[in-house]
């Protein structure tokens, strides 16, 4: 069985709290950096995934961003790209320092947004041996297209005050990260807050971000970075995705290189669970062991 401790790795100003799976056996193991979406937590199913790579003799690193659950960082609830994808510069740091893992052998693993900011990291970053990005965040203004515009408008104005209240040093300005559809949050697709409430069962998770994020996702489009030079890529793509739409993300993989695309006929947050979750997992670990063998 693995072992699961608890570590925390320095990142900006802060820190980032994390889980080290470590795998049954000795010698040096390959390493799978794990990542979450759009205000998410660790805790969220990611343990889920980090056991299954575990068993398979793998170690696994997840941690959660600054500025949420219980990683540092002020204010709380800050939602920033830049930052972000700063994090998971530290993370892939800190991992390359652990005893018994393989620094040439690592691999960026992440869901939702952070399928996203694995692309972009894995493009920028070198000694990357694979990347795994599920239901994957590729291009904010197909994400923009797909929101109704009454709430855009909403998430407009809220981002601008919260533009403001950060200028006057006040707090920020916040907004849900999932609600009912028509609602002011940022996913309001009609599978989003029970697929949020359902990753968070059993967790105390404050679901709310800063609401500059709002004018934040428009201009993001890491999908483009499988255009230039990267590391071996499995695309998981959810064909009835409803928060990050299926088709830019397979768009980017096909005109991308060394870029491997499964698709399946499922939702977002369907992927985390059950059937979905199984065939998901059996892709990646196969694609793994292609990637990270001896």
């Amino acid at each position: 069985m693995a072992v699961r401790e608890d570590v925390r790795f320095p990142s900006g100003e802060a820190d980032c709290g994390a889980w080290l799976y470590r795998p049954e056996g000795g010698g040096p193991a390959p390493l799978v950096i794990l990542g979450h979406g759009l205000g998410a937590v660790r805790e969220m199913r990611l343990d889920a995934y980090a056991e299954r790579f575990a068993a398979a003799g793998y170690a696994a690193l997840v941690f959660t961003y600054r500025y949420f659950g219980d990683s540092g960082g002020e204010p709380r609830q800050l939602l920033s790209i830049k930052r972000q994808l700063e994090d998971w510069r530290a993370a892939l740091r800190f991992g390359r320092t652990l005893d018994g893992i393989r620094p040439d052998a690592i691999a960026l693993w992440g869901s939702s947004f952070a399928g996203g900011h694995v692309l972009e990291i894995g493009a920028s970053e070198p000694g990357i041996a694979a990347v795994v990005s599920q239901c994957p965040f590729t291009d904010g203004l197909a994400s923009m297209r797909a929101t109704d515009p009454k709430v855009a408008a909403r998430l407009t104005v809220l981002a601008l005050r919260d533009d403001l209240a950060s200028l006057a040093g006040r707090r920020p300005v916040r907004v849900p990260a999932a609600g009912a559809p028509g609602s002011t949050a940022l996913m309001t697709a009609a599978d989003a807050l029970p697929g949020v409430e359902a990753l968070s069962a059993g967790h105390a998770i404050d679901h709310t971000v800063s609401a500059r994020i709002g004018t934040r996702i428009g201009p993001y489009r890491p999908g483009r970075a499988l255009r230039r030079p990267h590391p071996p890529t499995l695309l998981c793509v959810c064909e009835q995705d409803t928060v990050a739409p299926a088709a830019a993300a397979i768009k980017h993989a096909e005109r991308g290189r060394d870029v491997e695309l499964r698709r399946y006929p499922i939702g977002h947050f369907e992927i985390y669970w059950g059937d979905a979750f199984e065939r998901a997992v059996a892709d990646q670990l196969d694609f793994l062991g292609r990637h990270l063998s001896a």
